[in-house]
């Protein structure tokens, strides 16, 4: 996509952006805090820093195939969901890279269900837990800005909470949805469905509540990488074969250390020395199948509440039917071996099945009571890996044939968390002080397996284990100066600790070998510092300082890759990596102008030590991610939100949203080349938006927009591109009806990315899809 992608963008927001926006008059009358979006209900986070809330007026906008998707439109704010049921979806806040998944503390209902054992696209939090149905509100806070929460607040904050019973009631809503898709010799489309039910009861006169839902899921994405084909060593032959693909994107387009791009000229049907490997084949779409039920229990006497969270998750991915391109002069497709084409001789290999079945449990506990002169609230959670089963042919002839294969186990895996605060508020004071803990604890094995379908005769080959804990204490105090200024302060301190760590491999005579690492242990102490102060009667603004420390994980520490030999690549993980610490600074100014109202922000981060894993191929062809400091990172932008409600016709509501993002590596002694250049994956230009409009009573109609511009895709800054392999611009167009039955019934109908805009986070970003849901409601 060229330029006419950001005008395209300008043009959908140019009239919104241009105007104020409104939220409520509660923003600017009364308390001071500052909160972007829905007003109906309090924000769940304490709002330092830009807070964005979202509730059922803009859920009933989006076409959410999952729950993530129901934040698609915040300001300058993104989820790396590259197809529906993808459980790699990373939450991504400003200039947060889309595989920094430990800088996001995420939460259903106070829980924890951030993935803090690693810190990659592979430990994004838990989303399948929670249902697209069962989201009474979502809470966006960027930044740490606040003392309560530990240093993985980095990014931001989000809490997903759930619908409490009202009174008798149920739900029922089914979806279905197809997505045509195109990519190389890829034409093909792939489909899937939802249905999700629910169940409420409050006692009339009585303390107690209760509500079950469940969910089933089921999708076919499209295919997320493509296999190249190898040059083979030697002159013999290999399989004379056509259909290999060149991508043109990435033939013509040498990127230099320069960042310029050349021209290369070659004769056609051939390969040059030094050009781009042809593709042979497509993986197999991920065949999805997921599960989820949820228990939630309550008690509230008006003096004492509990509430109980008990949620079941299921999540299956079969990869088994990848497509080859390659034919050979019957017309038979070609997976693997050695072929010839091109002029060239090759090996074709990669082509492999798969099938992961995990299983997990989310248990939660929150209890609120007074013990004057506080108020008290305890949350205690667990989040158990129960079961995760990882299996993989050994090629794709191995695969149908149920030959050997891969197995990879996890085991005993889970995390703690326990939160404790005491609250005591006047007219003029709120003084808080908490109490948090926590431990991840991972353990992984692999097997060589001669039946790679049924695990058969496991032999040990790998395994990585450990834990880290952490303990922290805080205080914050709010005081209200005057009726125009308040004042916020607090002071966390964290005691952290890595322990239990090592890894096992096969050693000399076959026999399994195990190194352990010795205790780690490191201390932080993280002020914050936040003042709101009304500049008349229709403004106000906040400025929020903060400091933050995010301890390396246990995947960071203890859990290595492996090479082409299945030996460990001791570069991958680093048992001495320092903590990321951070300096935070937001200043935020809001402007109520009756109808609209119009907010600008300003933010600024750097981040000393910034662990980012760094990814490239091995000595064996292998790719690998090493996780390393980089000594210095900074951030800076700005965003400008608008929001009208009646405006500028009655009935339309819009919420739009522009950012600049500047995003630097600062110092880099391991890899200088990289010093001044742009962060990868954070693009300088962000915008999102979402215009509502009520035709009737019974119809509203729906259009958002999401653009990002083209980032880099390495920290050197040579690699920019848009096609598979990059991280590339992004232009999509969304539309939603919905139609209000009698009797509490909806039907409704949307399409995601109408312009079927072609877009990549390495990996491909969906094509268009269209969606047709019904639901009702008792």
């Amino acid at each position: 996509m060229k330029l006419t992608a950001p005008l395209r963008a300008s043009a959908c927001l140019l009239a919104i952006l241009s105007t104020p926006a409104f939220a409520d008059d509660a923003a600017v009358e009364g308390d001071t805090i500052l909160v972007v979006g829905q007003r109906s209900a309090p924000i769940e986070i304490e709002p330092r820093g830009l807070a964005v809330s979202l509730g059922e007026e803009q859920f009933a906008a989006v076409n959410a195939f999952n729950v993530e998707d129901l934040m698609k439109y915040a300001p300058n704010f993104f989820v790396r969901k590259r197809y529906s049921g993808d459980s790699n979806g990373v939450p991504g806040f400003r200039g947060t890279h889309s595989t920094q998944s430990a800088r996001a503390l995420v939460m259903v209902d106070g829980f924890v269900v951030s993935n803090f054992l690693g810190n990659s696209f592979g430990f994004a939090p838990k989303w399948g837990a929670v249902g697209p149905g069962e989201v009474q509100q979502f809470d966006i806070v960027y930044g740490p800005y606040s003392s309560r929460y530990t240093g993985n607040s980095m990014g931001g904050i989000i809490n997903i909470s759930t619908r409490d019973p009202q009174g008798t009631e149920a739900f029922v809503t089914t979806q279905a949805f197809v997505q045509p898709y195109k990519q190389y010799a890829t034409d093909k489309s792939y489909a899937g469905y939802s249905g999700e039910a629910g169940v409420g009861w409050k006692q009339k006169d009585g303390p107690l509540s209760a509500r079950l839902s469940t969910r089933l899921f089921r999708n076919e994405g499209q295919p997320m990488s493509w296999y190249s084909l190898t040059p083979a060593a030697g002159l013999a032959p290999g399989l004379v074969v056509t259909g290999a693909v060149i991508d043109p994107d990435t033939l013509t387009r040498v990127p230099t250390i320069s960042g310029i791009a050349t021209t290369t000229t070659r004769p056609s049907g051939t390969v040059l020395a030094g050009d781009p490997a042809p593709i042979f084949a497509a993986q197999s779409p991920a065949d999805i199948t997921q599960s989820q039920t949820k228990l939630k229990l309550g008690y509230d006497n008006g003096t004492f509440k509990a509430q109980a969270l008990l949620i079941y998750w299921y999540n299956l991915d079969q990869q088994n039917k990848p497509e080859a391109y390659l034919r050979d002069s019957a017309g038979a497709p070609v997976y693997e071996g050695r072929v010839t084409t091109l002029g060239r001789t090759w090996i074709a290999a990669g082509a492999n099945l798969s099938r992961t079945s995990r299983k997990e449990i989310l248990a939660g506990l929150k209890l609120e009571n007074p013990v004057e002169p506080f108020a008290a609230r305890l949350n205690l959670s667990t989040y158990q890996i129960a079961s995760s089963v990882g299996l993989t042919s050994n090629g794709y002839v191995a695969g149908i044939n149920n030959g050997a294969g891969v197995l990879a186990k996890q085991g005993p895996t889970a995390w703690y968390t326990g939160d404790l605060v005491l609250e005591h508020k006047t007219d003029s004071n709120e003084f808080a002080v908490g109490a948090t803990a926590n431990l991840y604890q991972t353990d992984q094995s692999r097997f060589n397996v001669s039946n790679w379908r049924t695990a058969a005769t496991p032999v040990f080959v790998t395994q990585t284990f450990g834990k880290t804990r952490l303990l922290g204490a805080w205080v914050e105090n709010r005081f209200k100066l005057s009726d125009a200024l308040t004042l916020t302060a607090g002071v966390r301190v964290d005691s952290w600790k890595a322990f239990s760590g090592g890894l096992g491999r096969v050693g000399a005579g076959g026999q399994p070998v195990f190194n352990q690492y010795d205790a780690r242990s490191d201390t932080a102490l993280s002020p914050t510092l936040s003042a709101e102060a009304k500049l008349g009667r229709n403004t106000i603004a906040q400025l929020s300082l903060a400091m933050a420390t995010r301890f390396p994980t246990v995947g960071e520490l203890f859990q290595g890759s492996l090479n082409g030999d299945g030996s460990f690549n001791a570069n991958s993980f680093d048992p001495n990596l320092k903590p990321e610490r951070s300096h935070d600074l937001n200043l935020i100014i809001a402007h109520d102008f009756g109808p609209a109202k119009l907010t600008g922000s300003f933010f600024w981060q750097r981040v000393d030590d910034t662990i980012f894993s760094v990814t490239g191929f091995n000595q064996n062809g292998v790719i690998t991610s090493s996780f390393k400091n980089i000594d210095r990172t900074r951030q800076y932008g700005i965003e400008l939100i608008a929001e009208t409600r009646d405006w500028p016709i009655k009935g339309m509501n819009i919420d739009a949203n522009a950012a600049y993002i500047n995003s630097k590596t600062v110092r880099n002694a391991a890899l200088p080349i990289s010093e001044g250049v742009s962060f990868p994956r954070i693009p300088h230009w962000r915008i999102n938006g979402n215009i509502r409009y009520g035709v009737n009573d019974a119809v509203q109609v729906a259009v958002g927009v999401r653009y990002a511009s083209r980032p880099n895709t390495n920290l050197e800054g040579t690699q920019r591109g848009d096609t598979f392999g990059y991280t590339s611009e992004l232009f999509a167009l969304d539309a939603r009806v919905n139609w209000d039955l009698p009797a509490g019934f909806r039907v409704s109908a949307g399409v995601d990315n109408l312009t079927n805009n072609r877009a990549w986070v390495f990996h491909p970003y969906p094509q268009r899809t269209f969606l047709v849901e019904a639901g009702w409601k008792l």
